[in-house]
């Protein structure tokens, strides 16, 4: 288990949550900041102490005061802090919940944990430092079962088509008539409207922009 754990986070009532979690893991050496300067300047004392962190959890978000800072952000923290010591371990505490900047965040910044703010968070976060410690990757089990319904979703070639039509600039309204010009069936404008709203509720999307950014993301398209 950890002996020394760095937390960076601005709400008092998340670090009162961290702080009970890690005393129940008997974690003694524990040090919260509220600013993500902070937080990097204790990482480098105790590079030069000889006594790195072995663990750092922060959020992503930190709200802006009078006190300004270098860094503003999670990912500016975890990028400045792993320069500076590449083995350290790094567990997201967050209530962002987007699967794709959770993934980038796995793996461009090699973080070790993501661990969704929601209830029960406090086992949930538990559970991530222990499967850390262990040298194991951990992400919330609704992280996990939100991405398993998008890899699990089959496109079909109508999908893909109509998808395509919309990312190179054709109105919804226009794609029943290049269906219908290509003998593509259906080529009613509800079924393609039903088609489009199925996609959107499987894989929680709202609109067709996003849609459409999603599957480019994805290589779908």
């Amino acid at each position: 288990m950890f002996k020394k754990v760095l937390i960076a986070e601005d709400h008092e009532h998340t670090n009162i949550s961290v702080r009970k979690t890690l005393e129940d893991l008997g974690i003694a050496q524990r040090e919260f900041r509220s600013y993500c300067d902070e937080a990097l300047k204790l990482v480098k004392i105790a590079i030069n102490q000889g006594e790195p962190f072995d663990l750092m959890i922060t959020d992503l978000s930190f709200e802006e005061d009078k006190n300004i800072q270098r860094i503003n952000g999670g990912k500016e923290l975890i990028m400045a802090a792993k320069a500076l010591q590449p083995d350290l371990k790094v567990i997201v505490f967050s209530l962002e919940n987007n699967i794709n900047v959770v993934d980038e965040l796995f793996d461009y910044l090699s973080i070790d944990a993501y661990v969704r703010k929601a209830r029960y968070d406090a086992e949930d976060l538990k559970r991530a430092v222990e499967a850390v410690s262990n040298n194991k990757k951990y992400r919330s089990a609704d992280l996990i079962r939100k991405r398993s319904t998008e890899i699990s979703y089959d496109f079909k070639a109508f999908d893909i088509e109509i998808i395509t039509l919309l990312c190179n600039g054709t109105p919804q309204k226009n794609i029943p008539a290049y269906l219908q010009k290509k003998n593509i069936k259906p080529s009613g404008l509800s079924s393609v409207e039903k088609r489009l709203n199925s996609i959107k509720t499987s894989l929680n999307i709202f609109n067709n922009e996003q849609l459409v950014a999603y599957c480019k993301d994805k290589k779908i398209i």
